[in-house]
């Protein structure tokens, strides 16, 4: 009886998804307003006049309309937006989505016992494995703690889309596979795919009901590697998921309709727990500057990582690891999560595998070869060529300040957050000598299915702030004073997204119902200051806290001339990840990351000065 109770009170993952809220639809008013406020850093007197008229016509026409059958869609669903944002933000866009969509980054290991070292590949990629696996039966048995901010709850459904997860191509449109489940629920696939040197294997990580121990996962390991690097490389299949949508699903049929077996083996790289890739490079590495082992794991090798995948984890020859993963099915706090528990575990246990060295006698992997033929190798080819030409474009930095990080801001009572986006706008206003918009993400998981929410914190607090650091005779009381009250706005506006009051999702809501009922567009989305504020995906700054952890990572920009800006936040450091393009004559990633780091001590200055 005891034990009955002692299971029926602990938590399970899941337990609350059937009593959170639903995602509520923001008042009209209220959204429209908060919409007219964001624009106004871009508008002259003039433009602006011309937009507020624009707004209030929508608001007392066409808007209403809109806004009352987006209400009655809302009534029937316990989140009005789901569907609509996986289709439009992610699955009905053609453009290559490993490079343009997916988000990337370095593990943190080399910070304490796994330092670059050449021949730890497989033994470092075992261990690494067999964490990644026990976090996966933490899931399947959903004893994985529920996230709570407070003791509020957070939905826990994207957790669902780490494991066994792909995204298939579509002529127009894309979808997502998901294969898990948890114990409960029954079986869930239980097999990972392994990519070497244009080669796919797989194996079973479950043995008579156990999970195979790292010295068994380094048996598979190395018996993959020997061949891999005994025997003539593969044709590289997994290249083709770098490319153009419509192209991949194209290419796709024509592999499935040489030989229905191929199909059999893209269904069990979909259903694999994980992807698992052996690269041969040694990419250079320090706890300061993470810049080419990130563009490795973003704009390398593309046989080593299944780019439809949900969790690739990719190992180099040096020891050093990285993961990449398709943003569609979750957003990146989930992979922190995983990248988090995997770090800790490898941390308290010391870089080492601490139980027996006895190894079973277990089935060897299964090589999956695929039916090819010329076509099939000219679409690789093809494929290959697009991905790097683009790939080569991209500048990527990832550098630590250190100075100081999450405990001096706090000390100071600033929000450690908030004070790298205002840092970021105070760059970006000196390198461009203008207000940049951006989108900083914010978390609406209190909500069912909850994803996120555009926060634009390019805030008209924001710029006034910008001006005084840039106006000589400005004084350091004002300088400070505006510093604060940019951080106050930022602050509320933050809390205001994450609980479901933000504008951006309900404006992209409205759009869409027009575009269902085959009305014309409404004027506000064509107006030019909706785009140059930033609306329709068009920040010039596309931003996000990556957590307060040692892991990090970073997605290419939203529009060409910008930048793509990631950070996490630790206790005596500030990392950034930032990516530009290289053929964009106006960004500079390496100059933004310096100015922002400028802005740190300009920041601490401006507090400790008004101190004394």
């Amino acid at each position: 009886m005891e034990n009955q109770l002692a299971k029926s009170t602990e938590e399970r993952t899941f337990q609350y998804q059937d009593t959170l809220p639903s995602l509520p639809v923001p008042s009209l008013e209220e959204s429209l307003k908060k919409y007219l406020e964001s624009v106004k850093p871009f508008a002259n007197e003039e433009e602006y006049k011309k937009t507020e008229e624009i707004v209030k016509k929508f608001q007392n026409g066409v808007g209403e309309k809109l806004h009352q059958k987006l209400l009655k869609k809302a009534k029937g669903k316990r989140n009005w937006l789901e569907e609509w944002w996986l289709n439009v933000a992610y699955l009905d866009v053609r453009i290559p989505s490993q490079l343009n969509v997916n988000f990337a980054g370095p593990a943190a290991y080399i910070e304490h016992y796994w330092p670059p070292k050449e021949g730890t590949q497989l033994e470092r990629g075992s261990i690494t494995l067999w964490h990644n696996f026990n976090y996966w039966q933490l899931l399947r048995k959903e004893k994985l703690p529920v996230q709570k901010v407070g003791n509020t709850p957070l939905d826990m459904d994207q957790f669902r889309m780490l494991f066994s997860t792909c995204r298939v191509p579509g002529i127009t449109r894309d979808s997502v596979m998901n294969y898990f489940s948890t114990e409960s629920e029954g079986c869930s696939p239980s097999h990972v795919t392994v990519l070497c040197r244009g080669r796919v294997f797989v194996f079973d990580v479950m043995h008579e009901g156990c999970l195979i121990t790292p010295p068994e996962i380094c048996r598979q390991l190395t018996y993959i590697h020997k061949r891999c690097h005994s025997e003539p490389d593969g044709p590289g299949i997994a290249a083709l998921t770098s490319e153009e949508r419509t192209q991949w699903a194209k290419a796709r049929e024509y592999l499935i309709g040489l030989d229905p077996q191929n199909l059999t083996m893209l269904e069990k790289i979909q259903s694999s727990i994980l992807v698992y890739g052996m690269s041969d490079g040694s990419p250079h590495v320090t706890p300061e500057d993470y810049s080419q082992v990130t563009a490795m794991i973003l704009t390398g090798d593309p046989t080593v990582l299944w780019g439809d995948k949900s969790y690739n984890l990719i190992s180099f020859s040096n020891g050093v690891f990285g993961c990449n993963g398709d943003h569609a099915p979750y957003d990146g706090m989930i992979i922190i999560n995983v990248s988090r528990y995997v770090d800790e575990k490898i941390f308290e246990n010391e870089g080492k595998w601490k139980g027996s060295e006895k190894v079973q006698n277990i089935p060897l992997p299964e090589e999956l070869v695929f039916t090819v033929d010329e076509k099939v190798l000219n679409d690789i080819k093809q494929a290959k060529a697009q991905y790097l030409k683009q790939a080569s474009d991209l500048d990527i930095v990832v550098y630590a300040f250190t100075p100081f990080g999450k405990k001096l801001t706090k000390k100071k009572m600033l929000h450690p957050d908030t004070f790298v986006q205002l840092a970021l706008q105070l760059a970006y206003y000196r390198l461009h000598g203008r207000p940049g918009c951006c989108y900083e993400t914010a978390i609406t998981r209190y909500f069912y299915h909850g994803r996120t929410e555009t926060m634009r914190s390019c805030t008209v607090e924001a710029v006034r702030w910008c001006q005084s650091m840039q106006d000589p005779y400005a004084h350091l009381h004002e300088r400070r004073q505006k510093m604060l009250q940019a951080f106050a706005k930022h602050n509320e506006m933050m809390k205001d997204c994450s609980n479901g009051k933000g504008f951006d999702r309900h404006l992209l809501g409205l759009s869409l119902i027009a575009k269902e009922e085959g009305l014309p567009v409404p004027e506000i989305f064509t107006d030019p200051l909706f785009s140059k504020s930033g609306g329709g995906g068009n920040f010039v700054l596309s931003t996000s806290l990556v957590g307060y952890s040692r892991t990090r990572g970073l997605v290419v920009p939203m529009v060409h001339n910008g930048y793509g800006f990631f950070y996490n936040i630790r206790d005596d450091r500030f990392v950034v990840s930032c990516t530009a393009w290289k053929s964009c004559a106006e960004t500079d990633a390496e100059k933004l990351v310096q100015l922002v780091f400028h802005a740190f001590h300009d920041m601490m200055q401006l507090m400790n000065t008004a101190q004394l």
